[in-house]
């Protein structure tokens, strides 16, 4: 039986089939869908509200744990000199060097190092955060975080950036979701967005493997053309689009397909900082012509948008 594309409501048809959590080894094989009407595609089956919540609890970045040296080693990389050296080397999929002013609403915040970020760089930032665990740790570092979804998120002041970093794709539906970004900013206020190209290089060289599938999590698969289309329908204006290829990216997508097969490898191999950093050394050194011709022609990694609400 087909399903109706998440965009446009047309049938979809097979696309990939045995797709797996190659980043936390959660349960579970999948297929990605595709939409011939719009371009679109999404994960089969798809899990529903409660269960998403379960697993991001029990498989996705913070649940509870501090992971030890590799935890420690990441939160003190991240507010080190090296990591602002990395974002204008690699690009900053994450709008962790922007500065600015305003109010800020860092939707998925996590454990809230960002928000951290985004303090330090001119903005009163506050976050929504599903993960229970996650959300309690981002309040202890002093930040207001919201543990509800978007839509049922009522601030008492609307916001002048609403940041959606690696976010739109995990939506079960993702044009109500920017209905309701919209709905909280301000006239003119923007929604930053970055999200995995399903147009790239990595996903048409690795095909399942492909590390940024990221089933079941992500929900739906963007293109450039497939993401701007559903700004414009839902009354935003783009102001800046471009793709980059994160290093880290790359080693991702190639220690998964490197060890495919081997699903606890591969999820022990993700955490393994040496490793990890030996093949971004590659990818942004010896790899960076390549990379950067993948950028300019639209199938890098990784999306980058900027977008302005309409009144």
């Amino acid at each position: 039986m087909t399903e109706a594309c998440l965009f446009c409501g047309a049938p979809t048809r097979a696309y990939l089939e045995g797709v797996v959590d190659n980043r936390f080894g959660s349960p579970g094989s999948y297929r990605v869908l595709a939409c011939d009407a719009c371009g679109g595609r999404q994960t089969s089956p798809r899990p529903d509200g409660p269960t998403l919540k379960a697993l991001y609890e029990a498989h996705y970045n913070y649940g509870g744990k501090t992971d030890g040296a590799y935890s420690a080693a990441r939160e003190k990389f991240l507010f080190s000199p090296f990591y602002r050296l990395l974002l204008a080397v690699d690009g900053d999929i994450s709008f962790h060097g922007r500065a600015g002013s305003g109010r800020l609403l860092d939707i998925g915040c996590n454990e809230g190092r960002g928000l951290e970020l985004y303090r330090r760089n001119g903005f009163a930032a506050d976050g929504l955060e599903l993960n229970a665990n996650a959300a309690r740790v981002a309040r202890a570092r002093g930040f207001t975080v919201h543990e509800t979804l978007i839509e049922d998120f009522a601030p008492p002041a609307p916001y002048d950036v609403a940041v959606l970093s690696n976010v739109l794709e995990h939506a079960l539906d993702p044009r109500d979701m920017l209905r309701h970004v919209k709905r909280v900013l301000k006239p003119g206020g923007e929604v930053w967005i970055s999200l995995p190209n399903v147009d790239s290089a990595l996903a048409a060289r690795y095909r399942a493997a492909w590390v940024n599938w990221h089933v079941p999590f992500h929900i739906v698969h963007f293109s450039q053309a497939r993401l701007h289309r559903l700004l414009a329908e839902e009354g935003f204006a783009i102001r800046e689009s471009t793709a980059i290829t994160p290093a880290l990216w790359v080693a991702q997508s190639w220690i998964a397909n490197r060890w495919r097969g081997d699903m606890a490898a591969v999820v022990r191999l993700q955490r393994k900082a040496p490793l990890v950093a030996a093949a971004m050394l590659v990818a942004r050194g010896l790899l960076f012509p390549l990379l950067a011709f993948w950028n300019r022609t639209g199938r890098g990694d990784c999306l980058i948008v900027r977008a302005k609400a309409g009144a």
